[in-house]
């Protein structure tokens, strides 16, 4: 999809990441033209850092919110038409944090995804789980996969955003719903853990996101992850010529 007016992507063989408002991608795309459209929304709560001074933890856990710059994003939830919009585009969808904003998505579903973190955090603003909205066919399930809350660092995954999800929600994700070579959207990318995900899974994504600071940060996070994939393949390709070379010795 060659999208306009929406400046230079951040390319490579199957990820396309835009640093710009959604709904101006959205209103380009052709209905029905992603497979999946797997988002992860503001939930309206204020879980922005802005939104997390004066919280306290009580948990082993604490929370700190100096590491992340000050931002206000999570004010509000997208409004109908964004949510009337993700339908439109894509034949399927998982939209985290419906819960929070289910008046605005008038769809119903029998397959609700439910994300326990195993407990982790007592802090008072985290909640024990997670619920993605999903327009599949199938009955609700649940993945145990701990993570705690905000500025804690998890699965030895480094945190650049307050809301990150880990990179093993997206793996689920696209074992259990997808199929490789599948054109999947993401509207809100926020750290970037989608695109690794979608990356190691062979998937073609295209995501956008509107702040600056955080595209950059989750550009390099991404240049990063995916980099080692390709130097261990060159490593193993390597090895494998030098013990050719000995054989015929």
């Amino acid at each position: 999809m060659n999208y306009k007016n929406l400046g230079t992507p951040h390319k490579t063989d199957s990820l396309a990441l835009y640093n710009c408002d959604c709904m101006e991608l959205l209103k380009q795309t052709p209905d029905n033209y992603y497979d999946i459209c797997v988002v992860d929304p503001p939930y309206g709560i204020k879980m922005d850092s802005r939104g997390m001074n004066g919280r306290q933890s009580k948990g082993r856990h604490k929370i700190t919110q100096s590491q992340y710059a000050d931002k206000e994003w999570d004010s509000n939830s997208p409004d109908e038409v964004y949510f009337d919009e993700v339908r439109r585009v894509s034949k399927n969808q998982v939209i985290w944090g419906a819960n929070h904003f289910i008046s605005k998505t008038a769809h119903d579903s029998s397959c609700w995804l439910v994300w326990y973190k195993n407990g982790q955090s007592m802090a008072p603003g985290n909640a024990d789980c997670e619920l993605a909205l999903t327009s599949f066919k199938t009955a609700v399930r649940i993945l145990d996969l701990p993570w705690c809350g905000f500025g804690h660092i998890n699965l030895k995954e480094t945190r650049i955003h307050p809301t990150q999800k880990p990179v093993k929600l997206y793996d689920w994700i696209f074992a259990n719903y997808a199929e490789k070579g599948m054109k999947i959207l993401d509207t809100h990318m926020g750290s970037g853990s989608i695109a690794i995900a979608a990356h190691y899974a062979g998937m073609h994504l295209t995501a956008c996101e509107l702040d600056e600071d955080y595209f950059k940060a989750a550009c390099k996070r991404i240049e990063r992850e995916t980099s080692q994939t390709t130097l261990s393949l060159e490593v193993n390709a390597t090895d494998a010529k030098r013990a050719r070379g000995n054989e015929e010795l």
